[in-house]
C-alpha cells in the first residue's frame, strides 16, 4: 500500500464549481512540492454533477492521487469527514472545506511547521482570508457563557474578543473547521467529529474534547487560505439556525443544567431583539430567521 506524507480531506455538497476551484488550487500549490499527498473527496449526494466534474479533473490529471466517494444521501459534514479518515493512507490529515482556495505554498508551509513543532501541539490551523484577502476571524477562545454573551450582544467578533485572526503563532482553544491539520492518531483517539452534529460547531465540540485530553491547538498565520464561506449552506438563514442548534447541543452535552438554562435565555433574548428590529425595519429575513431560531430554543 502506498504511504503518503499527507491526506487532504474535502467534503462536497452541491458546490461543483468551488470544489473544482479548491482542487485546482491544491494541485497548483503542491505542483513543485516534494510532498507525497493524496486527496479524498466525499460527496454528500450532490445534485449538480459534482462527482462527474471531479472525475473529469482526475482523468485530466493522471498523476493525481484523488479518491472520490459518492454517498447516496447527505450524511452531514462531520460524518463525511470521519468516513474519509477511514480511507486515509497518511499519518497526517488536512481537513479543508470545499470553498477553500489555497494560496501559494500554504499547504506545504502548514505541513512543515507542524512536522517541525509537533511536540508542541496536536492540531494546527492556517490563516483564513476573505475573497478580497482581508483577514477572516478563524480561531478563538472556547464558547463559555461569557463568550456567548459577548458574541451575541457586544459584537464580540467585531472587537476581536470571540473570534480573531492573529498575525503571530498563537495557542488557541479552537481553529476553524475549514482548515485543520492533525495526526490521524489524535483524531481517532478523540473518536473523530461528533456525528450527531450535522453541520456547524463540529470543530468546537472536537476541540473541547481535545483540550480535556490535554491536546494543544495552535494557529499558524504564515499559511494562508482564502475561505469563501457558507459554500454549501444555502443562504444566510441556514448557518444561524445550525449555530443555534449546535450551541444547544454542545451545552447539553458538556455543561451543567444552570449553564444550559442561561444559554437558552441568551439565545431567546437575541432572537427576540432581532425579530423586533426586523419588524421595525421591515426586514423579513430577520423576522423569519430569528423566528425559527426562537422556536428551536423553545423546543430544546
Amino acid at each position: 500500500m502506498t504511504k503518503f506524507d499527507l491526506s487532504i480531506i474535502i467534503v462536497s455538497y452541491n458546490t461543483k464549481k468551488i470544489t473544482i476551484d479548491c482542487l485546482k488550487s491544491i494541485i497548483k500549490s503542491l505542483k513543485k512540492s516534494s510532498l507525497k499527498y493524496e486527496i479524498i473527496v466525499i460527496d454528500n449526494n450532490s445534485k449538480d454533477e459534482s462527482v462527474k466534474a471531479i472525475q473529469n479533473l482526475k482523468t485530466k490529471s493522471k498523476k493525481l492521487e484523488l479518491k472520490i466517494i459518492g454517498n447516496k444521501k447527505n450524511i452531514g459534514f462531520g460524518t463525511a469527514n470521519n468516513q474519509a479518515v477511514k480511507f486515509a493512507k497518511s499519518d497526517y490529515l488536512l481537513f479543508l472545506n470545499s470553498d477553500i482556495i489555497v494560496l501559494n505554498s500554504a499547504i506545504e508551509k502548514l505541513y512543515n511547521f507542524y512536522k517541525q513543532n509537533e511536540r508542541l501541539f496536536n492540531f494546527l490551523g492556517g490563516k483564513l482570508l476573505n475573497k478580497n484577502k482581508t483577514p477572516q476571524p478563524s480561531c478563538g477562545p472556547m464558547y463559555t457563557l461569557l463568550m456567548v454573551f459577548t458574541h451575541l450582544f457586544l459584537r464580540g467578533d467585531y472587537w476581536g474578543l470571540t473570534r480573531y485572526s492573529p498575525n503571530k503563532v498563537k495557542e488557541v482553544d479552537w481553529v476553524s473547521g475549514a482548515c485543520i491539520l492533525t495526526k490521524k492518531e489524535y483524531f481517532e483517539k478523540l473518536g473523530g467529529f461528533d456525528e450527531k452534529i450535522f453541520m456547524y460547531m463540529e470543530e468546537i465540540d472536537l476541540f473541547y474534547r481535545a483540550k480535556k485530553q490535554g491536546f494543544k491547538i495552535f494557529f499558524y498565520p504564515e499559511a494562508q487560505f482564502i475561505h469563501l464561506g457558507s459554500g454549501s449552506s444555502g443562504g444566510r438563514t441556514y448557518p444561524i439556525i445550525q449555530v443555534y442548534r449546535g450551541l444547544i447541543y454542545f451545552y447539553k452535552k458538556h455543561c451543567p443544567r444552570l449553564s444550559i438554562f442561561l444559554l437558552k435565555i441568551m439565545l431567546k433574548l437575541k432572537a427576540l431583539v432581532a425579530i423586533n428590529i426586523g419588524k421595525i425595519t421591515k426586514n423579513n429575513y430577520l423576522i423569519k430567521t430569528y423566528g425559527e431560531a426562537y422556536q428551536i430554543v423553545k423546543m430544546a
